[in-house]
């Protein structure tokens, strides 16, 4: 597995690509798309995780259909910075989808971004079956934002 960080993407990308944020649970996977200028990331969907040839298959479409240059994964690393038995699922899950899509795949430190996002909606008055509706694209939005800042500052 290829340890990228922002900075190391826009170099592997072509002008017109977009990236793809994802927030990978257990249950779900929430989606997130960058605009073509690679400034602003938007809560794209939620997909029910099955069985991952399924997953695999609705992402390689979703990279033919945006044209998607790479996928920008949040990594859930604990609190106190240490890895738990979540990394290593996500770890397994990214190994599994090289194999099957040939573009750069950024592990991204997703602490604090469902906190976030849901502190934002529970802000704005969302009522609790909302915000589950919610929570998991918007926390890739985050994921995909805090990349997207990294990747503008450095090309500064």
């Amino acid at each position: 597995m290829n340890h990228l960080s922002p900075a190391d993407l826009t170099p592997l990308l072509t002008k017109d690509q977009r990236l793809l944020g994802l927030d990978v649970g257990e249950t779900t996977i929430g989606l997130a798309l960058s605009d073509v200028g690679r400034m602003i990331a938007t809560p794209y969907k939620t997909i029910s995780r099955g069985k991952f040839s399924k997953d695999a298959e609705t992402l390689i479409t979703l990279v033919k259909e945006y044209n998607i240059g790479a996928f920008v994964i949040g990594y859930p690393i604990n609190m106190d910075g240490s890895e738990g038995p979540r990394c290593q699922s996500i770890r397994q899950f990214t190994r599994n989808l090289e194999e099957k899509v040939r573009i750069p795949m950024l592990l991204f430190d997703e602490r604090m971004s469902t906190m976030a996002v849901t502190r934002t909606m529970m802000d704005a008055d969302l009522s609790r079956a909302r915000r589950a509706e919610l929570v998991d694209k918007m926390a890739a939005s985050y994921i995909l934002q805090g990349v997207l800042d990294i990747m503008g500052r450095n090309s500064s």
